[in-house]
């Protein structure tokens, strides 16, 4: 896709592409390059200074592809570098180009989907020890109340193609027990982790009927689409031909042998050389 400009989805592996395949069925139109950082997957359990680095290093490589836009579909490094991306290295050094996360879009709105002001959110160890869905939905919704759950467990189950078996009911269980001892009033539950809505099923079996279960991925699309539609000189840089293409920094074969899980489809991808 030379010369031409895509909107870049990074990930640290394969959650992103249930985002990036909202995305795509919202706003069909637009080019896209996805990037997953397969090799040093996963970030979750990573020190803050990996994960900047790291997430820096992937969002540099697709301004490089030709990206002015850049979505970070991943809530580690959403939660653990986005905000320092965004306040000391695009103003300096890319001051034309824009990286959105997608925890602020969450955030947003998990208020019209909280009667009793409860709320529960089950993420991996770094998105939770960060503490970023506690303040980000502070800010909006201060009355809200929130309980917090990692889930270490859930993104190798999805990974290993594990997640719909029968072994997976007890780590699913496990740690939705974990979270509503916490609370006994939450009525809603945020995934956050982008690998989650694979799980879905077996997470509602787990809940009682009355606790909705909130995933990321047509939040973000919609959010997306809203930015487009308010920053025209973003959206009139991104060429519009229905393209996408897939890159990934492990082993082009591995990721595609799993990545259909997540997207819905086969997809045939490249690697992305740019590992120090």
């Amino acid at each position: 896709m030379k010369n031409k400009q895509a909107i870049g989805i990074f990930d640290s592996g394969y959650g992103g592409l249930t985002v990036f395949k909202s995305i795509v069925q919202k706003l069909p139109q637009y080019n896209y390059i996805y990037l997953g950082d397969n090799a040093r997957a996963p970030y979750g359990d990573h020190s803050f200074e990996t994960i900047y680095q790291y997430t820096l290093e992937c969002v540099e490589w697709l301004f490089a592809q030709g990206c002015p836009l850049v979505i970070l579909a991943c809530n580690t490094a959403s939660a653990k570098a986005l905000r320092s991306i965004q306040q000391n290295v695009l103003p300096f050094k890319y001051p034309n180009h824009r990286v959105l996360g997608v925890i602020r879009p969450t955030a947003e709105i998990v208020g019209d989907f909280t009667e009793s002001k409860r709320i529960g959110v089950m993420g991996t160890r770094g998105t939770i020890n960060s503490e970023s869905y506690l303040m980000e939905i502070n800010k909006f919704f201060p009355e809200i109340k929130v309980a917090q759950q990692s889930c270490p467990m859930w993104v190798p189950l999805i990974e290993n193609d594990e997640h719909l078996h029968e072994g997976a009911d007890y780590f699913v269980n496990k740690y939705v027990d974990q979270l509503l001892a916490k609370d006994d009033e939450i009525d809603c539950i945020v995934l956050a982790c982008t690998h989650y809505p694979l799980l879905i099923p077996k997470i509602v079996a787990a809940l009682p009927a009355h606790i909705s279960v909130l995933g990321q991925d047509d939040i973000v699309a919609n959010s997306l689409a809203l930015y487009l539609e308010k920053h025209t000189e973003i959206e009139a840089k991104i060429s519009k031909e229905g393209y996408s293409q897939f890159f990934t920094s492990g082993d082009p074969q591995a990721f595609d042998a799993s990545a259909s899980i997540f997207f819905g489809k086969e997809i045939v991808s490249s690697h992305a050389s740019y590992v120090k």
